[in-house]
């Protein structure tokens, strides 16, 4: 090749392809590193940035507020400033070695696209993905308010061809899969040892409450200490006073035929003043005519599909802790307690007046359990790190009923979702006792 030949070659327009092609290169390495700064950014610490006054981390939460436009505007920049410069470099080495510059633009442009435009920038941003986002959030913008039109087009044609096969696009799918990536979070960080299980189990306990009902924690009736009305007041008070319990249902003539609610506290103070107020000593015949109705509270009562997160914020808007659960039809089915909800967040919540047994969940010589039958599947689960199904029964001895299709007899054993059951103790037609070992 002469140096006039050579001049020609390298003349002004080698030169400008040359500029525009590392120009593109550069559009395309921020396209890239963008894409994957705005999807890779916590937008929970992109929303703490935003409140203490930080400017760009607000567009970046705009911006990825609607991820399907973000990413086609992206995507058009980035495949656009890539084949341009894949066209350009084609032009460019076929005008230098001719048909063999096609195979050389192509492997040369597939390393610098690889490396400058892809590997370097993505990596970048994975790295300082928040901090990436918000430098780029105002150029990115643009682009999207720019490409607008074409992406709306390509967006409506995207549907057009997922609706052919069948697939339907959820506009709501990222808000809707806020709560299972912070489960999913939780629970990864529990594995790998940065989330103690103590704190892991509140963090999900207190995730849950919207989907679980008070049917599932309630204390069931058969459980409930309730006061005869028609007691004379000094047994009533007697009673109230004997009781772990400070709140006890009052019935009248049928236990299910709840008409108050007495605090043993507010109970013995009227009797007090009664007794008081008639110049007697406390404990006397005044007592023949107390009304306990006259102290006792009027019945709470909701329905047991209650989810817990709503029936916690009717206790704190009534202030008051205690509720009777009912069925469809009216019919008594248990009670339930502020107590009892938050113990589903931080654990079993004990104090000097609660009764001691054996404990609803023992460790045993062959390393099985020793179990409660009325213990929860959901507390068995958190207790033990297992995955019991709860979906067909809510406690131990329901599962065991649901899965066997019967009223177990004492002894008899069964295997399923690999753990045995040996079913140690029935009271009547009741589960008391069982005892579990995973196979």
């Amino acid at each position: 090749m002469t140096p006039a030949e050579t001049g020609t070659l390298f003349d002004t327009a080698f030169w400008i392809s040359t500029g525009a092609i590392f120009l593109l290169l550069i559009l395309s390495g921020f396209f890239s590193g963008s894409e994957t700064a705005l999807t890779a950014a916590s937008r929970g610490k992109l929303r703490s940035k935003a409140d203490k006054g930080d400017k760009s981390a607000e567009r970046a939460l705009l911006i990825t507020e609607d991820n399907e436009r973000l990413i086609g505007s992206v995507l058009l920049g980035n495949n656009f400033v890539n084949i341009l410069a894949s066209a350009l470099a084609t032009a460019m080495f076929t005008r230098l070695f001719g048909d063999s510059g096609v195979a050389l633009a192509t492997m040369v442009m597939t390393l610098l696209v690889l490396v400058f435009a892809e590997v370097l920038p993505k990596t970048y941003a994975i790295t300082r993905p928040e901090m990436a986002a918000s430098w780029v959030s105002a150029p990115i913008r643009v682009v999207i308010l720019v490409l607008a039109p074409i992406v709306s087009l390509v967006r409506a044609f995207t549907r057009v061809v997922l609706n052919i096969f069948g697939v339907k696009t959820d506009p709501d799918s990222q808000i809707l899969a806020v709560r299972e990536e912070i489960v999913g979070a939780i629970t990864l960080g529990h594995h790998e040892g940065a989330v103690e299980k103590e704190d892991r189990d509140r963090l999900l306990g207190a995730l849950d409450l919207g989907d679980r009902t008070v049917e599932e924690i309630m204390l069931h009736r058969s459980q409930i200490e309730v006061i005869d009305g028609n007691l004379p007041a000094r047994d009533v008070l007697e009673q109230a006073l004997a009781s772990p319990h400070t709140r006890l249902p009052v019935f009248r003539d049928d236990p299910e035929n709840i008409v108050g609610l007495i605090h043993a506290k507010d109970l013995s103070r009227a009797m007090y003043e009664a007794s008081q107020a008639a110049g007697e000593e406390f404990g006397t015949k005044v007592f023949e005519s107390f009304d306990i109705m006259g102290v006792a509270m009027e019945p709470y009562f909701i329905p047991e599909t209650t989810t817990l997160d709503d029936q916690m914020r009717e206790f704190l808007k009534r202030n008051t802790h205690f509720a009777l659960v009912v069925d469809e039809y009216g019919s008594l089915q248990g009670l339930i307690t502020l107590e009892d909800i938050l113990e589903e967040i931080v654990g079993e919540i004990t104090d000097e007046f609660d009764t001691t047994d054996d404990g609803d969940l023992k460790l045993v010589a062959d390393g099985a359990y020793s179990v409660d039958g009325g213990m929860t599947i959901r507390d068995l689960n958190r207790a033990n790190d297992w995955q019991l199904p709860d979906d067909e029964a809510n406690t131990v001895a329901g599962l065991v009923i649901h899965e066997s299709q019967t009223i177990p007899a004492e002894g008899q054993v069964f295997s399923f979702h690999g753990f045995r059951f040996e079913v140690t103790k029935r009271v009547e037609n009741r589960i008391s006792r069982l005892k579990i070992r995973r196979l």
